[in-house]
């Protein structure tokens, strides 16, 4: 397991203070949750951008619910 130190100045610390305080977690678990989010979005952020360069080259097409359905 990695351990890193953080150092944060006075409005940073004051901010993960009421953050942790708001979400009820300690400083660390808001810190790795933060992590993990913003890992989300980096992912959510590539798989869109591939899905527009695919839109782009007429690679992509849509299915109506009907369709799906047999309606």
């Amino acid at each position: 397991m990695g351990v890193i130190s953080v150092r944060l100045n006075k409005d940073e610390d004051k901010i993960l203070r009421q953050l942790s305080g708001y979400f009820h977690v300690d400083r660390s678990t808001l810190i790795k949750k933060s992590l993990v989010e913003l890992y989300e979005n980096m992912k959510d952020i590539e798989m869109i951008e591939a899905f527009e360069k695919k839109e782009k080259r007429g690679k992509v097409f849509f299915i109506s619910a009907e369709d799906i359905l047999g309606i």
